[in-house]
């Protein structure tokens, strides 16, 4: 019997972002967070609200896409996708979901400490830059590094007809990586800051995940050389709460289009399998079709990335 005991769920604010931090669930339960609603209008801009809330570009566009990014209309009602259903992998060490631009750290709790779970939104590699899929570990920490570009952006800085890139990038405002790097075992990947950070929550990079400055000088202080780092690849994510199913739908890689051309189907299957696991069967009897076909349309059609529920 599932413990649907309702404990929500603060919410800590770090610097410039409110950084979501949140009491980790029991593993009955997959969804941590509220949706919040708030007013905006022509003296800010849609990339402004994301990141004073922490919230990745695509994301808040994705939840929004009635309001222009760069001039919303006055009294503009602004969802903040603030609710998530986390993503279905061992809740340790880092866990980044390369369709949702979104990382979750379970960091380990102290003696008589809660468990706690901190999310934040990151750039990962573009269609010809992929960010690999696996699990690693992260081997090491640099506060203000140099970045070396490779041979590789150097070339292609050429080829495109920019300035060619030097040998070596000093620790600097002028620095692609920031203040804050932290390298993973995959040779050549990093977590790192930005001097870009309006590309945060986009597929903007050469394979690394870049996050907001504020939101990796947070992290930096926080995980331990050895960390476990899982990169996955969740475009559709389902979890309970109170109870009742919930979808989560992310536009799909690039490089997957057509194993999801008909998403509809994929995410039929994606349920038929979630419930078909012992522990989730007993939610078969809480689908009503009604409900959930109705759902799974809206939720198919605009990929929004806001849980919606599928069962009664």
């Amino acid at each position: 019997m599932r413990n649907y005991m309702t404990f929500f769920l603060g919410v800590a604010s770090v610097g410039l972002c409110h950084a979501d931090t949140f009491i980790l669930p029991p593993a009955d339960i997959d969804i941590v967070g509220q949706l919040e609603t708030i007013t905006a209008g022509r003296n800010t801009t849609l990339l402004d609200i994301a990141r004073e809330y922490d919230i990745g570009q695509n994301e808040i566009l994705h939840a929004n896409p009635d309001v222009d990014r760069w001039l919303p209309a006055d009294n503009s009602s602004v969802v903040l996708p603030k609710r998530f259903i986390l993503p279905a992998t061992a809740r340790t060490g880092l866990v980044i979901n390369l369709p949702e631009m979104r990382m979750y750290y379970y960091p380990k709790p102290g003696k008589n400490e809660a468990p706690l779970l901190i999310t934040h939104p990151v750039s990962v590699g573009r269609m010809d830059w992929e960010t690999p899929l696996g699990k690693t570990k992260i081997v090491a920490k640099k506060k203000d590094p140099d970045w070396r570009p490779p041979q590789s952006l150097k070339d292609e800085a050429i080829a495109e007809g920019e300035e060619p890139l030097p040998d070596i990038v000093m620790a600097g405002p002028d620095n692609p990586l920031g203040r804050y790097a932290i390298r993973l075992g995959i040779p050549g990947y990093l977590i790192h800051s930005t001097n870009k950070p309006y590309g945060v929550g986009m597929r903007v990079t050469h394979g690394c995940l870049r996050m907001y400055p504020e939101d990796i000088e947070s992290l930096f202080d926080q995980v331990a050389v050895g960390t476990q780092v899982q990169l996955i690849n969740q475009p559709i994510k389902l979890g309970w709460l109170a109870g009742s199913l919930f979808l989560e739908l992310h536009p799909p890689l690039e490089e997957d289009r057509e194993k999801y051309r008909d998403y509809m189907q994929n995410v039929l299957d994606a349920i038929a399998d979630f419930l078909a696991d012992e522990k989730n069967a007993n939610g078969m009897d809480t689908i009503d079709i009604n409900l959930s076909g109705a759902a799974l349309r809206k939720a198919v059609e605009e990929q929004n990335g806001l849980p919606v529920r599928i069962s009664r």
